[in-house]
């Protein structure tokens, strides 16, 4: 039998920038940027010489400078209740579309979180759904008149899907993503599509199109990636629910670093159909998921139940014809709940093991049952889905930045250095990581079972938002890909405080990743502010009990 012992890293070989060629894409980008520019009107904006400069600002209530208090109520009211309200009258969807326009507007001033805004169609389509609401007294669907952001390498039919690719910049979508049709189907309003980093595969957000989002309780800081922008206007309020999409964290990465709920779901319960991406290595192995960003767990609940009830199964033959199940919310005694401090490769820094002491303490003090989760396989399970990542040896990557010649930014470069790297897996080696995979979901669960818990509660990264460009390590939400539990992030109500949460200088790394990683939690001033955020995950298929177990979790811990 072929030997095949997996790595965390390959030979990766950076063969595709052609500047000159890159320097033909330019006017393409600019003229990209200035429609960008365009879409900030005047009316929703607030003026430049109002935004906070400083590097490391807290940005994330400057949109309630062009707010008025009615508008702010808004933005500030869960979208499971917007819709209610919308739905009996007392809000029309224009009022509670200009409130999140002028939020979303700002937003993007304030971190660059925006890759499209066309407020003027949002408004149109406001408009025409308050002129079915008058003429007929119904709701076009369950989500009438809610504003939807979202990350902007879902098809669009009839705009420009890139997927942060400089080669794609004018291709324009003949279809719409199937998901997004459902939402749009069921009322939501779009009017903003949101920024991501190159290659779709960084906790950050940098790209050659439009640039770098920062994080809006700390500029200073990434707001993490690849669904970069959701996480900053849903922090920001600047839409009542966002999109993202999760491969190894790119919902839960942006979610914990801008303090916001995300839901990565159980695999193949929501629909991938017409979404953009330049990877051909992925697909069964490790499977992409959708989900949802949100600032309240019963909003994930809402998004989980239009998009299932809309039997995504019945036009995409990957679905499993699972309807979304009603269930109640557990009362806190009956919480069982197993913690993970350390997954044995990178040890979280000090506000995050803040954070998950002080969650241990209240849910015990709630009644809940907590015991301790000793790691096992992460390392070997991270290297695993690294492998999986680049099974093609980063043909389908490489071949779309080949075509315009773009800078290789230097977290691409690690994401592409992944596992094989260049050199393609064989259909062997593939089935030697599914193997593994299938070993550890099992023990995983069975080690669930002999502790008598439901839930583990972890880190979503081994510390809060990084710097701008600087996180490598993904291990605390890509061993839940590969072993498909779904997992929701929700803010803990803590952040890093300089006072409380010193660096511990102390600490000896015990591999080159760790050393890496837990050197860049360097000085706690440089992250004040940043929101300390916690990772629950459930059993698969058990989505409906995690969303809501997640949302009373929240309640007690940040009570």
């Amino acid at each position: 039998m072929t030997e095949f012992t997996p790595t965390y890293y390959g030979s990766y070989t950076n063969n595709t920038e052609d500047p000159a060629l890159f320097e033909t894409f330019k006017p393409k980008i600019a003229a990209y940027r200035a429609k960008l520019e365009a879409g900030i009107l005047d009316k929703y904006a607030l003026p430049k010489d109002a935004l906070p400069q400083d590097p490391g600002s807290d940005v994330a209530r400057v949109a309630e400078k062009v707010l008025t208090p009615d508008e702010l109520a808004i933005v500030d009211t869960p979208a499971h209740q917007l819709v209610k309200q919308i739905a009996s009258g007392r809000l029309s969807a224009v009022q509670v579309f200009e409130a999140f326009a002028k939020t979303a507007t700002v937003a993007h001033q304030a971190t660059n979180c925006a890759m499209e805004l066309f407020p003027d169609e949002g408004l149109k389509r406001a408009q025409e759904l308050d002129d079915h609401y008058r003429k007929t007294g119904r709701t076009v669907g369950p989500l009438h008149g809610l504003p939807i952001s979202l990350k902007e390498h879902y098809e669009f039919k009839g705009r420009v899907t890139h997927c942060a690719t400089v080669a794609n910049i004018e291709s324009v979508s003949q279809e719409w993503c199937s998901l997004v049709k459902i939402l749009l189907d069921a009322g939501a309003v779009f009017y903003v599509r949101t920024t991501e980093p190159q290659s779709l595969m960084h906790l950050c957000s940098n790209n050659n199109i439009t640039g770098k989002c920062c994080n809006p309780h700390n500029t200073r800081l990434t707001p993490g990636g690849s669904s970069s922008g959701e996480g900053a206007i849903v922090a920001m309020k600047g839409s009542a629910i966002g999109v993202g999409s999760d491969i190894g964290g790119s919902i839960r990465a942006p979610a914990a670093f801008c303090g916001v709920f995300g839901l990565r779901p159980t695999q193949k319960r929501l629909t991938m159909q017409h979404c953009k991406s330049n990877s051909l290595g992925v697909g069964e192995a490790v499977v992409p998921v959708l989900g949802p960003l949100a600032r309240h767990a019963e909003d994930l609940d809402l998004f989980m139940k239009v998009q299932i009830g809309a039997k995504p199964w019945e036009t995409d033959p990957s679905i499993i014809p699972l309807p979304w199940r009603d269930v109640s919310a557990p009362a806190s005694r009956d919480i069982k709940v197993a913690v993970i401090c350390d997954d044995g490769v990178v040890k979280p820094t000090p506000p995050v093991l803040r954070g998950l002491r002080h969650a241990a303490d209240e849910l015990k003090a709630a009644g809940a049952k907590v015991v301790e989760w000793k790691s096992f396989g992460v390392e070997e399970l991270v290297t695993a889905v690294n492998c999986m990542y680049n099974a093609d040896g980063n043909k389908g990557q490489k071949a779309a930045f080949a075509a315009s010649g773009e800078p290789i930014f230097a977290l691409t470069k690690n994401a592409l250095s992944f596992g094989k790297a260049d050199e393609p897996l064989l259909a062997l080696e593939e089935h030697l990581l599914v193997q593994t995979r299938e070993f550890y979901r099992e023990r995983y669960l069975q080690k669930m079972l002999e502790l008598d818990v439901d839930y583990i509660l972890s880190p979503a990264y081994s510390s809060v938002a990084p710097k701008l460009e600087t996180a490598r390590y993904w291990g605390y939400t890509s061993l839940w890909n590969i072993l498909d539990f779904p997992n929701v992030v929700f803010p803990t109500g803590l952040k890093c405080d300089p006072a409380l949460d010193a660096p511990d200088t102390s600490y000896k790394p015990r591999n080159d990743i760790e050393a890496y990683e837990y050197a860049l939690y360097d000085t706690a001033d440089d992250f004040a502010n940043a929101p300390i955020s916690l990772q629950l995950t459930g059993k698969r298929w058990f989505d409906e009990e995690l969303v809501k177990a997640a949302g009373v979790v929240h309640h007690i811990i940040s009570a």
